[in-house]
């Protein structure tokens, strides 16, 4: 007696197909990637139409000249190419011997027009006077007017207040000293500040009357 054994059937395993051009995932990620390539490549075209511009590290006064030091590179985006022109761009470099015809703030874009190659011509004077006769808020660029306060003379009239006289008016100041820098016991502070010149006979007085701490500062604007 034989026996004849007959294999089971086995159920092909499926074969997995290739995706073709109809598949969907296929063209959610061609859509990526082409997002991918347009965002990039708006990016980099922003980048190209920003422009640079000098800025100002700190506020400057009219008849100061500028240097690479008071400058730094700002880069703007303009609408209009002659817009930028109204500015003094980093290609063009830093102006030679460039004096400012009026005060910029820091921050500030340096306007082309501010920028002359004679400014008024300024003494630089030092002036010393007591902490408080000078405004903690004063910096370099500042516009102040100087004040000298008459000496007493007699004691006929111990409770009489002198009147301080303008002497300097809209000067600016061009450099400032650290707040703990003080001069001597009587905690004096040293300002630079700019006078036009021609004005000798008022620089005499008020250096005159700093020599025994009676100079008053007061900041303008």
């Amino acid at each position: 007696m034989s026996t004849h054994h007959q294999k089971p059937d086995v159920p092909l395993a499926p074969r997995a197909r290739s995706a073709g051009w109809r598949d969907p995932r296929l063209w959610i990620g061609v859509a990526l990637v082409a997002a991918s390539v347009l965002i990039g490549a708006r990016v980099l075209g922003s980048a190209d139409e920003m422009t640079e511009v000098w800025a100002l590290k700190a506020d400057l006064a009219a008849g100061q000249q500028i240097s690479s030091e008071d400058l730094e590179p700002t880069r703007v985006r303009f609408d209009d190419e002659q817009d930028a022109r109204d500015y003094v761009l980093v290609r063009d470099g830093v102006p030679s011997d460039g004096v400012l015809q009026r005060s910029v703030g820091a921050g500030e874009l340096l306007p082309a027009k501010a920028v002359g190659t004679q400014g008024e011509q300024l003494v630089e004077v030092p002036l010393t006077a007591p902490v408080e006769n000078i405004p903690s808020t004063l910096r370099r660029g500042s516009r102040v007017d100087v004040y000298v306060i008459p000496e007493r003379v007699g004691a006929s009239d111990p409770d009489s207040t002198p009147t301080a006289t303008k002497v300097l008016e809209d000067v600016a100041v061009i450099a400032v000293p650290e707040k703990d820098e003080v001069i001597g016991q009587v905690g004096s502070r040293q300002i630079l500040v700019g006078v036009p010149a021609g004005a000798d006979g008022e620089i005499g007085i008020v250096l005159a009357a700093a020599r025994d701490n009676r100079v008053q500062l007061t900041k303008r604007g």
